[in-house]
């Protein structure tokens, strides 16, 4: 069996989707091939086990010195991508695992499985401190299988609530960890529901809705305080430019706008500092501008909507992705206030849903064109297109946003307090 094939079926075993795929990568070198006849004994109970077994072809059962309920037998028969064992030399065997069938096991030995231990799911040799701020906000705890906890570090961006683009990311770096390495985000469609609480941590459920061999399909749920709060739905495709490149159809007809480089602008922080210099800006401008508190994005963004992350990500195409949908809500709504502005005009936007359509693979650490319009608000709520480029002039991503827009009330002191968000 190749490397590939390898790495593939590795990817489809629960317990490991959750690694980087450099981790996989590795134990894919190291694993050892072992087959067993009908009848024979896989593990004895008591004995000292080899490592970790993951089950590639056949079935195997589980029995131990317990009386199991025939209706229960089920539950301990194991298939393709089950696993047992132990990774611990001293640590023995609590059942007989016998192979019902001609049987295949790719056994991980003991001393490699720190290799199940990585230091972050998206890269296993760096350490988190050294790693660029926004892959850190895009770090979960796996708690168990399909299940992931989030949180907002005191240097991410909040704006008084969880940022919708922290949901997007971590939701889909969270349902990326339930799929095969192979298969990469292509599509995802996601609802903010509530606002989110930055001062506690985030419950990210996996629903595994289908897994084909070119696709798959996740659910993702996010929960503070036993109430979803987002929920996204993702579909994966098989990665083929890792694997054989498929013949299909290739066009491209979207063209980028004539903008000057991004190397030629001037990012937020500049703008920023200018402004506080500024003498054609009123002084009680440039004196609000410089008491507000500050603090700087993980995303860089220039002038004409370029933008990329800050630092080197780790080189996961999956990562990459997550960054790019944290990034897209930083500014999407707000152009949808451009045709209503006017001097003292003071609003309120929310984002409702969030749409996004991967074309081609991107570096979110390289400069993208973000190319955002708003051909309609209505209703109070405002609807916004983009497209991303890079800087080629490739269409790598497509966008819509909706989001609820109004005009913010003068406060009322004697006025009730608001239950709701909206």
């Amino acid at each position: 069996m190749d490397t590939e094939s390898v790495i593939e079926f590795l990817g489809c075993v629960p317990l490991l989707q959750r690694l980087p795929s450099s981790s996989l990568r590795k134990i894919a070198e190291v694993v050892i091939t072992k087959h067993y006849d009908r009848g024979e004994f896989v593990v004895h109970e008591g004995g000292l086990g080899d490592g970790i077994y993951f089950i590639w072809e056949g079935e195997a059962e589980v029995v131990g010195s317990g009386t199991v309920e025939e209706e229960s037998r089920l539950e301990f028969q194991l298939k393709r991508y089950d696993y047992f064992g132990h990774g611990i030399g001293a640590s023995v065997q609590q059942a007989n695992v016998i192979a019902l069938s001609k049987l295949t096991c790719l056994v991980l030995p003991n001393e490699h499985c720190s290799l199940l231990q990585p230091i972050s799911i998206w890269n296993a040799d760096k350490a988190l401190e050294a790693c660029p701020l926004v892959e850190l906000i895009l770090h979960l705890e796996p708690i168990e299988v399909n299940i992931f906890k989030g949180i907002t570090l005191p240097d991410a961006p909040k704006f008084g609530k969880v940022f919708g683009g922290q949901f997007l990311g971590q939701a889909l770096a969270a349902a990326s960890k339930t799929v095969d390495c192979l298969k990469i985000v292509h599509s995802l469609h996601a609802y903010f529901l509530l606002v989110g609480d930055f001062n506690m941590p985030i419950i990210y459920e996996v629903c595994r809705i289908r897994d084909g061999k070119s696709f798959a399909t996740r659910r993702v749920d996010a929960i503070q305080k036993g109430n979803v709060i987002f929920t996204m739905l993702a579909s994966f495709q098989a990665n083929l430019i890792l694997q054989k490149e498929e013949e299909g159809f290739d066009h491209l007809v979207a063209t980028m706008p004539a903008v000057p480089p991004p190397d030629m602008l001037l990012s937020l922080e500049e703008l920023r500092d200018r402004r506080l210099t500024d003498p054609r800006l009123p002084r009680t401008y440039r004196n609000k501008v410089a008491a507000k508190a500050f603090i700087p994005w993980p995303i860089e963004i220039s002038l004409r909507y370029w933008f990329r992350a800050k630092g080197k990500l780790s080189d996961d195409q999956a990562l990459h992705r997550c960054v790019v949908a944290y990034a897209s809500d930083l500014i999407f709504l707000s152009v949808s206030l451009n045709p209503h502005r006017r001097k003292g005009l003071k609003t309120i936007s929310v984002s409702l849903d969030h749409s996004m359509w991967f074309h081609r693979p991107l570096r979110a650490d390289d400069w993208l064109l973000f190319v955002i319009a708003s051909p309609a608000a209505y209703n109070a709520r405002g609807f916004c297109a983009a497209q991303m480029f890079n800087r080629k002039g490739e269409l790598v991503v497509s966008l819509t946003q909706e989001g609820l827009i109004r005009e913010a009330k003068s406060k009322n002191p004697n006025a009730a307090v608001a239950v709701s968000k909206l």
